[in-house]
């Protein structure tokens, strides 16, 4: 890997002066044939639907990303520089075309790309897109993703708005009897990963993301299972009181079709391995926590206890994050 990074920093800029201009952060993070390098990895963040990069408590989230392990780069990732259209492009936006945004920001990054591995936080459905990003590119590749809440299996009823937030009761009143448009599956963002067990040949047919990144589909992208597969941990939190997620047995990926539920582990998706959950499982880094209360209410406590057992140096783990396996063919962005 050192050699890799030396020859890309050499011939990026074309002469011998590039290798000087490296960061002292990149040159301690490329520096994995240390055994004593305590550089923590960086920790990319993906916020949920309404939320911006910028907002405060995102931000002091980073805040404690880096107090469990000082000098923590932390990475907001957004589709716009501007707030407001970030927030925006929560409701409104193509998730395949989002997903591919990320991949090439954080690809082109001069630190995070030569890394040798970065981790990762999704809140809500920044989760399910953290995990396309790891199934579809992975580049730099993701050791340890952590998601709080996330629609994994997908949502059978849409969020309900705040009184006067115009912009999500508008997004929302698109949705009602035309989930599976065109116009829906392709800009509205919710509907990209709706997943209601009584409509489940529509969702088949027509799902824009989450009946691709689940490999529910007759074509199983192989990338896809391998590079969930090479995770060192992929830690599920479910919110023991959501009502905002329905149903909230999705963030652990279960069946809920009326009262009944089935646990991933009793799902065929598991059985067939279409994504790699049950290799990473056998290996002991699928990890099923609750965090008490509504959704989104998160304690410092248990995020500063998570921060610290799955964040921190390269080798902490024991294990490197595997570079992505790359396929060619169908389902490939």
């Amino acid at each position: 890997m050192a050699i890799r990074t030396q020859l890309k920093l050499l011939f990026t800029a074309g002469s011998l002066i590039a290798a000087s201009f490296a960061t002292p952060l990149q040159r301690r993070l490329n520096d994995d044939d240390d055994d004593d390098n305590d550089t923590p990895l960086p920790v990319i963040i993906w916020h949920g639907l309404g939320d911006n990069y910028a907002a405060d408590g995102l931000h002091q989230v980073g805040e404690l990303v880096d107090a469990a392990n000082p000098d923590t780069l932390v990475y907001y990732v957004r589709m716009d520089n501007n707030p407001t259209k970030d927030s925006q492009a929560t409701f409104l936006g193509n998730v395949t075309e989002q997903i591919a945004k990320v991949c090439a920001d954080l690809a082109a990054d001069p630190i995070l790309s030569t890394a040798p591995a970065i981790d990762a936080i999704g809140f809500s459905q920044g989760g399910q897109f953290l995990r396309g990003y790891v199934e579809r590119c992975n580049n730099p590749p993701v050791r340890n993703l952590i998601t709080f809440g996330s629609q994994h299996n997908g949502i059978s009823a849409f969020r309900v708005c705040a009184v006067t937030d115009w912009f999500c009761r508008g997004a929302m009143a698109l949705l009602k009897g035309n989930a599976w448009s065109s116009l829906a599956q392709s800009r509205l963002v919710p509907a990209q990963y709706y997943r209601n067990p009584e409509e489940y040949d529509k969702y088949l047919d027509y799902s824009n993301f989450l009946a691709d990144i689940n490999n529910e589909r007759s074509f199983k992208n192989p990338k896809y299972k391998a590079n969930i597969a090479k995770l060192d941990n992929l830690v599920l939190y479910m919110f023991e009181d959501d009502t905002t997620v329905v149903p909230k047995e999705t963030a652990w990926f279960e069946e809920v079709n009326g009262t009944e539920i089935t646990p991933l582990r009793a799902r065929k998706m598991y059985s067939e391995d279409w994504i790699g959950l049950r290799e990473l499982d056998r290996k002991g880094g699928l990890k099923f926590r609750t965090a008490p209360g509504e959704h989104m209410q998160l304690s410092e406590k248990l995020l500063n206890e998570t921060f610290a057992e799955f964040f921190g140096p390269y080798k902490k783990a024991g294990k490197k994050a595997e570079r992505p396996v790359e396929f060619m063919g169908g389902g490939d962005l």
